[in-house]
């Protein structure tokens, strides 16, 4: 029986790689045979067996055999077992890729729809049999008719070469192929060595692979067979020997075999028949259908070929054991080989000695003529032992097969004798044998024993059917708005008597499952009708009652309200009819009926549970969850468009349809749900949820969600056929942004007819727009219109074209070319990724400039310029002269491995242009920002150099260069910072506004923004950025009233992206309000008695407060004159009304009174050097950050209780810059104390000081801090003193205890009660989990105090009175806003916006410090520091909005994913930190932290906080002035030798 233990000779096993398991056997035959590779997964988070090894070879870019993609690498496409697997062969097939399969048998049976349907293409699936501890071998048998070849391995060894088989077999024979195996049989084998590709591509035929490549098929659908037939090939197979015969031989056998086998049996195949064809209408015959006799010549030829090369030799059935033996076993199961070691082993006095064993290797066709002669003529027992759990029939079917063939051909066999094959272990082996024999050879053996044991060992349900944990987020808000009404019919984990969770969350058993509560309700109903007028109640107030409660029962808001009291009623009468419907009760209330299920719902609309509801026109509701990530949408099959659905729902004409995102529009969600309940019919709500993995985090959810809606592949939508009656339109768009084509579109009437009359590629993806073309288009016409520009010009061509991410590059480049032209050369200056790479070869020449990105990366406009030469082999730029400049860091990078890093594209760029024959004009230019001028020095060494060697370098009168405009240019040329700001909001043309307007508007209190989660997808769609503004309004102390609070909630919601953010400068800022929308959201904050003036710019800021909860009348006092501060040093120009507070006729409608006149008398047509900060802190809480600011007030209280003035302090700020040692963070300079009825004039003072002294040149080095530090502060101080006519008086003594917010409730010295809310970074939104903003809005409805905005992003909910509290408080439990049990780190931690709006950001900042600081909260647990204050804060860019440098530790972006970290911060706020490390990334973050945090709780004193502990502990130097900051840093960069 040596077949069933196989092993390898000497030279096998000398190789050093091993193969161990019979998945990855089969996956690298897979992938190195097939264009495709459909890899089947229990779930997109957890590998299969055989994909951890495909993502392995595609990840190296392995190469296959017959792949004709990108470098000859294979796409493998990882898709769900419940997903409808086999849907995503039609597409690549019928284009003429060849497709495998590497599944588990349990999507077969579900699958054998597509199986007819594709047994006439060359697919190939490879099945590992399930469960893998004991296999049902009924999922082959069920499908064993649908037309496929069928083969079976049992070793490992066999799974690869029989899975060689079965793709050369597919090809040949052009039909599909089943190889399947027992992955726990085969995995008992010996390691193996890998296979020889010489080999494998020789037994594939790749002349015939090509064949089939290049004529791809017609089939245009996948719901109706198109009539396809695989057909003998016209290429001759090559002759060899087969088991010594001549192949004449063999055919003679192969034809007297075919015609003496079973025609029931043999003819099963869709392909074994010919087509009928009319010999009226056919010119030549066809080829004819390939039959089963085929398939054998085919296999056997394939074997021929493999035992010539390895020595290996199969059959169509394989016989071992001796060779007169009387009796045998033929085993369709899983360890043939345990049976074969025990008949080896067994005595002769064992009745099964000398016994021989039969197993298929070819299955289907059934070759019984084929069976018949590998069985020796002395057998004259057969014993079938089948492994089938599932048992349809009475007799086994491989018992059907082989009594049909052998009982019609001649032979010696007498009995066969069925058995059902059970679990057999090594230790029953014998036993079950004895069994088997005993019975065999009885006078009158018994059909259908079983052997072995019915139950296998449990194993894990790998391929369970288990709801994603971020699919909860649909069915949460499901919950949280129809609560105890809302009934999922399918929901996972509900009690099915006898029903498989597969089958119960289908919807054809959920919507029977609804249909059935329906009738359960109407019963109850009337029953209901019964009792209201038979019943004998006790009393009769049930039966009234009840009445009410009938004519309203379709009523979902008065049947709810009358079932309280009914039920009341009925549990006040105890009757015998009212203990009756108490057991129903619940049914009293309307339910909300629902069906949950994914996007496999929609793939055959047709046939499916979803047609089935929608024709039935029952009031149910559908939720339909999509997952495709829209990164993923491309390589989605075509086929596989999940949003027809809602197009074939709106369709019907009498469903309610929505296109929902809840990482988009929480808000649309639940308006979408909510219509769905309220709508009489069948309602489809979709919903999109991409994720790549079950377990991906928000921020890539929220990320893939931005794409697919922003870019119109998933629109927002809501349909309702009832609105007619209302008179509104039926079809609401809901999407801020949607492509054109898309809309049009969806505006037509008949939506399914026009999707079906398009082009078949459009219209399968038909959010997929023609960015690719429109790109290719824009480049082309820039191209064009330069030239015919240049066409009047003389002198020699120079195309200049740059790669920026900051705009250095690009202003270099364009400053190049206007240096340029004035030379007398022909220049063109464009961006590199807007250049038609196919006019390169024709440069004369051609000059680079770029900057560095990333890790040493080409900026986003270069990327594509860069990707499409780089691997060229086809550039020939031999007439092609060049130049590079580069600019980049040389410190950017410390570590010394990381120096390759430094202005690596543009190295990269010149040497790849000098490998394809291109000639430098000079050598490449390297501009480093550590250099005394920055990149200029390095430029300024390059430029000359490219003048002499174009020949232009000594021209005469040149003209002067104009100076570049600056910011003060702007002010002064702005009219008072009007500008063209209207112009600018009028043209519809733009999302955006004016570079110059731009820098105005942020007086305004608005800055553009684009939504950089996107940006990239809409240019390579040939879009402009997602423009949209952010608004920061004006709000002196932070402090608010409850209705401007739900007036602020209104605004973000309807005009801005439905958050709100509360900054570190206690105040409201929306985000996400486009253009269009931009004056009306200003009109609204203005209406709620607030305003956006100066709220930026080079102005004064929004003055700061300390919010002091427990002082409410102190506090009063302080506030006050925060609010004086404030209005005294506000703009005066009247351009703010004008532009933004004007109605539809112009006439302006003012904050609270007339504009003032349009002067300024203490800022000045230019206004300030730069902005402006103003605070005030109240001892003991420097919760505002006091020593950060230009001017921090320290509330001194006088010995009456009341305020009394303060200690001014000057000169701090937290902007620096990246690598530039001229600028730092500085904290304020003690003045002295001024008397509180004197300190806004104190405060203008200072700001005039800075208006006349500032740096109007540099704005880098244009902070007050900068004056103060370049004049010395008894300068400053004198001048101030001076223009101010008073001196400052001695500071009074004071002390701060923390800068953080105290959490929970706290009682005022008045009676008042206070709670601060924990807002994490200050960003208030509604989340499937956590509806905070809906919580708020809630309780701003009921709350008669007011709010207050703290320093550090959270919010305090002031002034409750005793008798409110109850009332407060049950709202806050309802909502979850009454948890501040976290961590002490994560309650002292912090976080600018950064990604994906502001246009600073380096990296990811508001929405990474949460995760972060989870993956660090199970070290703060086991080192007892959980309850600890840690001051710790994030920032994506170094201008320090969140006060990073004051931290006790910061993590400051560098790049995307990398991070500055600083130690040492003072926990009062009071002291610099300083750098650690250097461009970290999360791993190394997470190392460093953990062991500081061990380190700390380990070594500190009593009550010392860690950034001291840094300091004493030697970890950290003290920064000691901001001028030492950058000194005595852990991680110094080190210069190369």
């Amino acid at each position: 029986m040596s077949f069933l233990f196989r092993q390898f000779d000497s030279a096998e096993m000398a190789s050093n790689t091993r193969i161990r398991t019979p998945e990855e056997a089969v996956a690298r035959i897979a992938y190195l045979a097939s264009d495709v590779i459909i890899s089947v997964q229990p779930s997109l988070a957890e590998d299969s067996a055989f994909s951890s090894h495909l993502k392995r070879y595609a990840g190296r870019r392995d190469q296959s055999l017959v792949a004709q993609g990108p470098d000859a690498v294979p796409e493998v496409q990882a898709i769900r077992h419940n997903n409808d697997p086999l849907l995503s062969v039609y597409a690549p097939i019928r284009s003429g890729r060849l497709v495998s399969v590497t599944t588990t048998s349990t999507i077969l049976v579900p699958s054998v729809a597509h199986l007819y349907k594709l047994a006439n293409y060359p697919v190939v699936i490879h099945v590992a049999l399930h469960p893998s501890t004991f296999p049902d071998y009924s999922a082959i048998t069920s499908i064993r008719n649908s037309g496929w070849t069928f083969l079976q391995s049992e070793t490992l060894q066999e799974a690869q070469d029989i899975a060689v088989t079965a793709h050369a077999l597919a090809i040949r024979s052009g039909k599909g192929v089943i190889h399947f195996f027992d992955p726990s049989r085969a995995a008992k084998s010996d390691g193996i060595a890998p296979e020889d590709a010489t080999v494998v591509r020789d037994v594939l035929n790749i002349d015939s692979v090509r064949r089939f490549q290049s004529a791809p098929a017609s089939g245009s659908g996948i719901y109706a067979d198109d009539g396809r037939v695989a057909t003998v090939s016209d290429q001759p197979e090559a002759p060899a020997p087969v088991n010594g015969l001549q192949p004449s031989e063999v055919e003679a056998a192969s034809s007297k075999d075919w015609s003496q086998s079973s025609s029931k049996s043999s003819q099963r195949s869709a392909a074994s028949t010919p087509p009928s064809i009319s010999s009226a209408t056919t010119i030549e015959p066809p080829a004819p259908a390939v039959t089963s006799d085929d398939i054998f010549k085919y296999a056997t030829s394939i074997w021929a070929q493999l035992e010539r090369s390895v020595g290996r030799k199969y059959q169509a059935f394989e016989w071992t054991g001796a060779p007169k033996a009387e009796n045998c076993i033929f085993v369709f199961g899983s360890d043939a080989g345990l049976f074969a070691e025990a008949i080896d082993k067994a005595t002769s006095e064992e009745a099964f000695a000398n016994a021989g064993i039969l197993t298929a290797r070819l299955y289907r066709p059934w070759l019984g003529a084929k069976l018949v002669a590998a069985i020796p003529r002395s057998v004259k027992r057969i014993a079938v032992l089948e492994q089938i759990s599932r048992k349809t029939t009475k007799w086994g079917p491989l018992l059907l097969d082989v009594l049909t063939s052998i009982k019609s051909a001649a032979g010696g066999v007498e009995t066969i004798v069925g058995h059902q094959l059970g679990y057999i272990s090594e230790g029953t082996v014998r036993q079950a044998l004895r069994g088997i024999f005993q019975n065999l050879t009885a006078e009158k053996p018994i059909q259908n024993l079983e052997v072995g044991e019915r139950e296998p060992p449990a194993e894990s349900q790998e391929y369970g059917l288990e709801k994603p944990k971020v699919e909860t987020a649909y069915t949460k808000i499901l919950d949280q708005l129809f609560g105890d009404r809302a009934y999922i019919a399918n929901s996972l984990g509900s009690a099915h008597a006898g029903i498989s969770d597969t089958i119960a969350a289908s919807p054809e058993y959920g919507f029977g499952s609804l249909l059935a509560r329906k009738e359960h309700k109407k019963r109850f109903v009337s029953e209901v009708k019964e009792f209201a007028t038979s019943a004998n109640f006790l009393t009769n107030t049930p039966k009234r009652s009840l009445a009410s409660w009938l004519a309203n029962a379709n009523d979902t808001r008065k049947a709810d309200e009358m079932a309280e009291e009914l039920l009341s009623h009925l549990n006040i009468d105890n009757s015998t009819p009212a203990k009756k419907l108490l057991a129903n009760k619940g049914l009293f209330r309307k339910e909300s009926l629902w069906l949950v299920g994914s996007d496999a719902w929609a793939y055959d609309l047709g046939n499916s549970g979803v047609h089935h509801v929608l024709a039935s026109g029952e009031n149910v509701n559908l939720l339909i969850i999509d997952s495709t990530p829209y990164s993923e949408r491309a390589a989605a099959d075509a086929n596989r468009r999940k949003k027809d659905i809602g197009l074939y729902a709106m369709n019907f004409g009498n469903a309610y349809v929505a296109s929902t995102a809840v990482y988009s529009s929480y808000t649309q969600v639940l308006q979408a749900m909510d219509e769905a309940d309220k709508f009489n019919g069948p309602s489809i709500v979709l919903a999109y949820l991409p994720y790549f993995g079950e377990h991906d985090s928000p921020l890539t959810i929220l990320q893939e969600t931005k794409k697919a809606v922003d870019l119109g592949y998933w629109p927002l939508y809501r349909w309702n056929p009832e609105n007619d009656r209302k008179g509104e339109p039926n079809f609401s768009l809901d999407s801020e942004r949607i492509k054109k084509e898309l809309k049009e579109f969806l505006d037509r009437d008949n939506h399914l007819t026009q999707l079906m009359q398009k082009d078949p590629s459009f219209g399968a993806a038909l959010s997929e727009d023609i960015g690719t073309e429109v790109r290719a288009q824009q480049k082309r016409k820039a191209k064009n219109a330069y030239n015919q520009l240049l066409e009047g010009l003389f002198g020699a061509p120079l195309t200049i074209l740059f790669a920026s991410d900051n705009g250095n590059a690009q202003s270099v480049a364009k400053r190049l070319g206007t240096r340029g032209r004035t030379r007398g050369l022909k220049t063109m200056v464009m961006a590199m990724e807007d250049y038609p790479i196919e006019d390169l070869p024709s440069e004369e020449n051609i000059v680079f400039i770029t900057s560095t990105a990333g890790q040493g990366e080409f900026p986003q406009n270069g990327r594509s310029f860069w990707d499409a030469i780089k691997d060229s082999t086809e550039l020939d730029l031999a007439t092609v002269n060049f130049s590079v400049m580069s600019l980049g860091d040389s410190h950017y990078w410390p570590r010394k491995q990381d120096k390759i890093y430094y202005n690596k594209p543009g190295k990269d760029l010149d040497r790849v242009l000098g490998n394809f024959g291109a000639k430098r004009l000079c050598d490449i230019g390297l501009g480093d920002d550590q250099d005394p001028d920055g990149f200029q020095t390095g430029y300024q060494e390059w430029e000359p150099k490219l003048w002499e060697a174009l020949g232009v370098a000594n021209v005469e009168g040149l003209p002067d260069e104009p100076p570049p405009i600056t910011n003060e240019d702007i002010k002064i040329a702005s009219n008072y910072l009007r500008g063209t700001i209207v112009e600018g909001l009028r043209d519809t043309s733009t999302g955006a506004i004016s570079a110059a307007d731009q820098q105005l508007t942020k007086f305004h209190g608005t800055y553009m923004q684009d939504d950089r989660d996107v940006r990239d997808e809409r240019k390579a769609q040939g879009l402009e950025p997602a423009y949209s503004f952010m608004i920061r309004c004006r709000l002196p102390g932070g402090v608010s009233t409850p209705k401007q609070w739900v007036q602020m909630d209104e605004i973000a919601d309807k005009l801005g992206n439905e958050t709100m953010k509360l900054t570190t400068r206690q105040t409201f800022q929306f985000h996400g309000v486009v253009k269009g929308k931009l004056k009306p959201a200003m009109q609204a904050i203005n209406r709620a008695l607030m305003t956006t003036i100066a709220a930026c710019g080079d102005v004064n800021r929004n003055v700061m407060c300390s919010s002091l909860p427990a002082q409410s009348k102190y506090h009063k006092e302080v506030w006050a004159c925060s609010k004086k501060i404030s209005d005294h040093l506000l703009p005066s120009t009247s351009a703010y009304h004008e532009i933004w507070l004007t109605d539809d006729d112009d006439k302006k409608t003012q904050i609270a009174g007339d504009a003032v006149q349009d002067f300024e008398p203490l800022y000045g047509p230019t206004y300030l050097p730069r902005k402006f900060k103003i605070t005030i802190a109240i001892p003991p809480h420097n919760d505002t950050d006091v020593y950060a600011h230009d001017i921090g007030l320290i509330a001194i209280k006088g010995e009456d209780g009341h305020l009394s003035g303060f200690n001014l302090m000057a000169g701090g700020g937290m902007g620096s810059t990246h690598n530039n040692k001229k600028t730092y963070p500085q904290t304020g300079r003690m003045f002295g104390y001024v008397k509180a009825e004197e300190v806004h004039i104190a405060c203008e003072k200072i700001m005039l000081v800075q208006r006349d002294y500032g740096d109007r040149k540099n704005r880098k080095h244009a902070r007050l801090k900068y004056t103060i530090d370049d004049m010395g502060l008894d300068v400053f101080r004198g001048k101030v003193e001076e223009l101010w006519g008073q001196q400052f008086q001695p500071a009074r003594a004071f002390h701060f205890e923390s800068n953080i917010d105290t959490f929970g409730w706290t009682k005022d010295e008045t009676g008042l009660n206070h709670f601060t809310f924990f807002i994490e970074n200050g960003r208030i939104e509604d989340t499937a989990e956590f509806q905070m903003k809906t919580g708020l809005r809630e309780i701003a409805k009921v709350h008669k105090g007011e709010f207050r905005l703290t320093g550090n992003q959270h919010l305090i909910l002031s002034n409750v009175a005793d008798e409110d509290l109850a009332s407060i408080k049950t709202l806050m439990a309802k909502y979850k806003l009454d948890n501040i049990k976290f961590s002490g780190l994560r309650l002292s931690s912090s976080a600018c916006v950064a990604f994906p709006t502001c246009g600073l950001a380096m990296a990811e900042s508001e929405r990474y410090l949460p995760v972060l600081i989870s993956k660090l909260e199970s070290c703060l647990e086991e080192s007892g520091l959980r309850q600890d204050s840690i001051v710790m804060r994030m920032t994506g860019c170094p201008n320090g909005c969140a006060r990073p440098w004051l931290a006790e530790v910061a993590f400051v972006g560098k790049a995307f994913g990398a991070y500055n970290m600083y130690l040492g911060g003072g926990y009062h706020g009071q002291r610099l930190n300083k750098l650690y490390r250097a461009s970290i990334m999360e791993d190394e973050i997470l190392a460093v932290m953990k062991s500081l945090l061990k380190r700390y709780a380990a070594e500190r004193n009593q009550g010392e906080h860690f950034g001291d502990w840094t300091i004493r502990a030697g970890i950290i130097n003290e920064t000691t002035d901001g001028r030492n900051f950058h000194e005595g840093v852990a991680e110094e960069d080190e210069d190369e030798e």
